[in-house]
């Protein structure tokens, strides 16, 4: 039997229940700050809901209009998807800002601030988590219309993460991906409105083009992180309440689309996070961690820190985990949880940051 992987090293995803980015790093610095290589704000303000705050940004694109139905409010948004009116070409579609940028430029500030001050330690960077154009395309879009509209989004969309690179410090800067609807796709679950057909390749759920596309679209987006900064992707199997939309069989998605990211982007991948349900214990779960073909020098975090079992719970989960991730050769992993906590109880925050440090620690010791 290989050599066992050690664990070293925190990830946080990107969402934290706190009011603001200075109280996110303050918090974070204090509980977690010497296992972590990057902070994220907390995607505080309109963020809070990931990407539900893009539907203004759809509805201020001329040759958009939302579908004429009730609204569909989900967390006070309306989610009624939007088709092309026909007053502009879809070649003609032109988004104005997002809104990525503004936050990151007050964040930044926020950072950097904090870090003179010595509250953040020299070294760490900043994290920005951006979602794939996939998202909110699908959230926002009608099946009929996804195709036509993609490409004016994803341009803007890679225009925002431009205007990132402007506002940081490369040598600060941490870019985080998010593929989540993703795995949606692959699964061929629905999101409210029937199972989801692909529209950006042939072959249904599952299919190896499907992973192939994905990969390729990510792609797209990651070649616009510059290359002094970092860049990340967050594997995600959604996160609605503290639930997925579908419960994953086993890891067996998650390591075929990190390994397709690292055939089809150029640039170093620094790290990959992948979730782990609380439940899964077992090898089955873990086994295809064994085909894990990415390079040593991206970190792979595994999001299996969970609240209710604490400490013994996640031990429970690194030993298979390890034992896995052994066969691939890889000799050091880190943990995270499943995904961002931000919309779980704020007094939980500093209890929950505090843990990863806990398990790390335990871990280190068996």
């Amino acid at each position: 039997m290989p050599e066992l992987p050690r664990v070293a090293g925190a990830h946080l995803v990107g969402s934290i229940n706190q009011p603001s980015a200075e109280a996110t790093f303050r918090v974070v610095a204090a509980e977690l700050g010497d296992d972590l290589a990057r902070f994220p704000d907390g995607e505080v303000g309109e963020r809070f809901h990931w990407i539900l705050f893009q539907g203004a940004a759809f509805d201020a694109v001329a040759g958009l209009s939302r579908v004429p139905i009730d609204p569909i409010v989900v967390a006070g948004f309306d989610l009624r998807p939007t088709v092309l009116d026909g007053t502009v070409e879809a070649g003609a579609l032109a988004f104005g800002p997002l809104g990525y940028a503004d936050a990151a430029a007050a964040s930044y500030a926020d950072f950097v601030r904090l870090r003179e001050e010595g509250v953040i330690v020299d070294g760490t960077r900043f994290q920005v988590c951006l979602p794939s154009p996939l998202a909110p395309i699908t959230t926002f879009v009608a099946p009929t219309d996804r195709a036509a509209v993609y490409p004016a989004y994803a341009a803007a969309l890679a225009g925002e993460l431009d205007r990132i690179a402007e506002l940081v410090s490369a040598r600060d800067l941490a870019v985080q991906i998010d593929l989540a609807t993703e795995f949606a796709y692959l699964e061929g679950v629905s999101l409210g409105g029937g199972p989801l057909e692909a529209f950006f390749t042939e072959g249904g759920a599952d299919a190896p083009a499907l992973v192939a596309a994905i990969a390729s679209h990510a792609a797209e987006l990651a070649e616009h992180v510059p290359d002094a900064a970092q860049l990340g992707f967050h594997l995600c199997y959604g996160d609605v309440g503290e639930k997925h939309f579908v419960e994953p069989t086993d890891a067996g998605k998650l390591v075929a689309v990190a390994n397709a990211l690292d055939a089809n982007i150029e640039r170093p991948i620094d790290w990959v996070h992948l979730p782990v349900p609380i439940e899964r214990t077992d090898a089955d779960y873990f086994a295809p961690l064994a085909e894990w073909s990415l390079p040593a020098a991206t970190t792979p975090y595994l999001g299996l820190v969970h609240h209710e079992d604490g400490v013994e719970g996640a031990l429970a989960r690194i030993a298979p985990a390890r034992e896995a991730f052994a066969r691939a050769g890889v000799a050091s992993f880190g943990i995270g949880t499943e995904c961002g906590f931000g919309r779980g109880p704020a007094e939980r925050t500093a209890a929950l940051l505090a843990l990863h440090h806990e398990v790390i620690a335990a871990a280190t010791l068996r």
